[in-house]
């Protein structure tokens, strides 16, 4: 699947061509993940080829690499596949070939990028001149709201009919994935109820608890203890007095 995407997509010029005499190679690994529901159950195996962006040389294979992003706001969620791969690159990279899939005719000979990889400096840059991070389309009674940050989106529009007639038009110009109904979204969890939608962020609290080793802590109104036991004359209320003081003249 990841070496067809690469392929369908046009990822790197073929065949490929010899080391260039001066050129920079980037180096690359392959990375294992679990990708987790929003209930923290595993919902699949991920393996991805990336570049080692810190082999990169400024001027040179990278230029610019800033890109905005924005921050979550708002009612369908999209999740585009492999979306750094349909960046288009416009400086020149070289990258080894993928290990374990090195042409056996060519085994010295490295990949020219046509697009982007993950892992290279300039990789959120080149997805983000492709797409821009809010969308909003208005004419008369007809709107719609599309935000993205990285590969998911969440999507909304005036009417259902408007609303698929959008993400058809998105799927011809992108591969990416209808998940349905806005459930999960940077780590909130988004719950409908009468007359909007509900935040909230449990699970992302329950992992913090479980990486500090609270799992089975005993929930309490506040953090601080409310009946503090000090005198008039502690160490620990000298800021305030002196605060105090200097109002009072």
């Amino acid at each position: 699947m990841l070496l067809s995407s690469r392929i369908t997509l046009g990822i790197w010029f073929p065949p490929p061509p010899p080391p260039p005499p001066r050129g920079n190679i980037v180096s690359g690994k392959w990375i294992f993940k679990h990708k987790f529901k929003a209930d923290g159950s595993l919902q699949r195996y991920k393996a991805r080829w990336v570049l080692r962006g810190f082999t990169q040389c400024p001027g040179v294979d990278y230029d610019k690499t800033f890109s905005p992003v924005i921050k979550p706001a708002t009612v369908r969620t999209l999740d585009v596949k492999n979306a750094f791969l349909h960046g288009t690159l416009t400086e020149t990279v070289y990258c080894q070939q993928p290990s374990g899939f090195e042409d056996p005719t060519l085994p010295g000979y490295v990949c020219r990028l046509n697009k982007s990889l993950y892992g290279l400096k300039q990789a959120p840059r080149a997805w983000y001149s492709r797409y821009t991070s809010l969308f909003v389309f208005h004419r008369g009674a007809v709107t719609v709201y599309l935000l993205l940050y990285v590969d998911d989106i969440v999507l909304t529009a005036s009417s259902p009919q408007l609303l698929r007639r959008t993400i058809e038009a998105l799927q011809q110009e992108f591969a990416m994935k209808d998940i349905g109904e806005l459930h999960h979204f940077l780590g909130m969890e988004v719950q409908r109820c009468c007359g909007g939608l509900l935040l909230k962020q449990r699970q992302y609290m329950l992992d913090i608890l479980e990486r500090d080793g609270m799992p089975a802590c005993k929930p309490c109104s506040t953090p601080v203890d409310t009946n503090p036991k000090v005198s008039a004359t502690s160490e620990t209320l000298r800021p305030f007095a002196v605060l105090l003081e200097h109002y009072s003249t």
